[in-house]
């Protein structure tokens, strides 16, 4: 019996140290992978809430004849968010009745300044729009939808 057992080997040291070289290379492609695909997901939040915000917007301007702020049209965020949402500034002074509020951010708690394309309403448009962090960095992701079902990234945190 102990012959029998002599003559079986194990692994050697060099094949264990080739498969966790080969263990790690794969590793190394596929985390950062992973992190983009991660943060792309997150992106969906700014998406769907942009699309409600869309939609509660048309459906107060059929009945008012004119797109209204956040309060107006009852929309908030639901749960945690990563965004801080924007109707926008009423630009349009001259108008019956006056929306009873210039801005508004219901998202997150922390001020932050959109970069490129601030929010803005009038009687007949809107600029909607999101920004937030989503993988802990100095870029923030800004996206805006306008009353004809534009979503535009204006800043991509995830290329970034």
């Amino acid at each position: 019996m102990l012959s029998m057992l002599k003559g079986k080997k194990g692994f050697t040291l060099i094949e264990l140290m080739i498969v966790v070289a080969i263990i790690g290379i794969l590793a190394a492609i596929a985390i950062p992978n992973f992190l983009r695909f991660q943060a792309k997901s997150k992106q969906s939040e700014a998406k769907t809430n942009l699309g409600g915000i869309f939609t509660a917007e048309i459906s107060y301007f059929g009945e008012n004849n004119y797109y209204g702020n956040f309060s107006q049209i009852a929309w908030a965020p639901t749960g945690t968010t990563r965004y801080t949402y924007y109707s926008g500034a009423y630009t349009n002074l001259f108008v019956t009745p006056v929306p009873t509020s210039a801005a508004d951010n219901t998202g997150n708690s922390t001020p932050y300044t959109a970069s490129t394309l601030l929010a803005a309403r009038t009687d007949n448009t809107f600029i909607s729009q999101a920004v937030g962090e989503i993988d802990s960095d100095a870029y923030r992701d800004e996206w805006t939808m306008t009353q004809l079902r534009v979503l535009t990234n204006v800043r991509d945190d995830v290329v970034n």
